[in-house]
């Protein structure tokens, strides 16, 4: 049985190849790196120090909330048939929360309206990312939906604290270059292994032969 149980398509009006490169911007082996490179780069300067340990408490918390869903599905199998879900969307959730932080870096010398417009755009970019895990069918509208409203969650809620502070003053190019940096290890359509991770740890955890999946959930 498919993830997708959504009675809609628009994202067929592209094709599935354009969606299965896409969705490669919400994977972990990219957003990973690039949240670790956001806490190093408010980390340099000793007035912005006190944001980067607020990044990396609000993403921590973000992180283990999509964590403790997968792994609470693939080794106990707790999830909702009736809303089709197995746990958040990482893809959806990793993107909104990494995105509109890192481009918010991105425009940090622009100005107050700019660095509004890139987190913004970061948003939608996430938005998009979580229609492309339905348009390769790999999550449920539900799993999608509930996300991405984490992602916005830990983003908005880091943005909305450290704007009370100092904000980072850092070049964009410099930036940009950091941002590509993970592409040395993880380069376009190379997806993490994080799937294959989580199950087996799953499977320790719980003690079971083999993973939960979906089909065992609608077959219950």
């Amino acid at each position: 049985m498919g993830a997708n149980n959504a009675a809609w398509g628009f994202h067929s009006l592209l094709p599935l190849g354009f969606w299965q490169a896409f969705t490669w911007l919400g994977d972990s082996g990219l957003l990973i790196p690039v949240s670790l490179l956001i806490a190093l780069a408010l980390a340099v300067a000793p007035r912005t120090r006190p944001v980067a340990w607020l990044w990396c408490l609000v993403f921590g918390a973000g992180s283990l909330l999509i964590l403790g869903s997968k792994l609470a599905f693939l080794g106990w199998g707790v999830g909702s048939r009736a809303l089709n879900f197995t746990g958040f969307s990482g893809h959806t959730a990793i993107s909104a929360s990494v995105w509109p932080v890192a481009l918010w870096l991105l425009a940090s010398r622009w100005g107050h309206r700019a660095r509004v417009a890139a987190a913004i755009f970061g948003w939608l970019l996430a938005a998009g990312i979580g229609v492309s895990r339905l348009a390769v069918d790999a999550h449920s509208v539900s799993e999608v939906v509930a996300g991405y409203l984490l992602g916005v969650t830990v983003s908005a809620v880091f943005l909305g604290l450290a704007h009370r502070r100092a904000h980072p003053d850092l070049r964009w190019p410099m930036v940009v270059v950091g941002l590509l940096l993970p592409l040395v290890f993880f380069p376009p359509g190379r997806p993490a292994p994080t799937q294959d991770l989580l199950e087996d740890i799953a499977v320790w955890m719980a003690g079971v032969e083999r993973p939960f999946t979906r089909e065992d959930m609608h077959r219950s």
